[in-house]
């Protein structure tokens, strides 16, 4: 008889966006390797929070709240490639040779990132609710299940949505 899965919680969405766009770090620390370029990119960065506190704002969404969870996103973000590139310097044969273009990174964090500015809309009720800390864990044991995330993707996707329950 095979394992029984999770019931489904309704961050499920969410905290896989969150999970996808952790995972976008693999490539693009690939690149960074491969061109010698800084893991912490603040233009990026203050790119991407301008984006989605207006994504926050138009959906009524309290855009401190959206900052402070995104600060969390891309802090996790950065600690999986400082991880990647530790791994690479201690075993060369294991650095990548080749990358994705820097652009289609990019494109898919930015739509993950209007995913997760939904997502928090959506559920901004349960996300300030008492509710929110099963329902949080219930979505992280669902995604760590279905994407199959190992130890590292684990730790990052915790600190990722550390700040979800406000």
């Amino acid at each position: 008889m095979g394992a029984i899965a999770d019931p489904p919680s309704p961050l499920d969405a969410l905290v896989t966006a969150a999970a996808q766009r952790l995972q976008t770090a693999d490539p693009v620390a690939a690149v960074k390797w491969l061109t010698k370029g800084d893991i912490e990119d603040p233009p990026r960065v203050t790119q991407v929070l301008d984006a989605v506190t207006a994504a926050a704002s138009a959906r009524g969404v309290d855009s401190g709240y959206v900052t402070h969870v995104f600060g969390d996103q891309i802090d996790a973000t950065e600690a999986v490639e400082y991880t990647r590139f530790a791994q690479w310097k201690l075993d060369p044969g294991a650095a990548p040779t080749v990358a994705p273009d820097l652009s289609e990174s990019r494109s898919a964090i930015d739509a993950l990132n209007g995913r997760i500015v939904d997502e928090i809309a959506s559920q901004w009720e349960l996300l300030h609710s008492s509710a929110c800390g099963a329902a949080l864990r219930e979505a992280t044991n669902n995604t760590v299940a279905e994407r199959q995330l190992d130890g590292l993707f684990q730790q990052a996707l915790a600190f990722a949505t550390r700040s979800y329950c406000g």
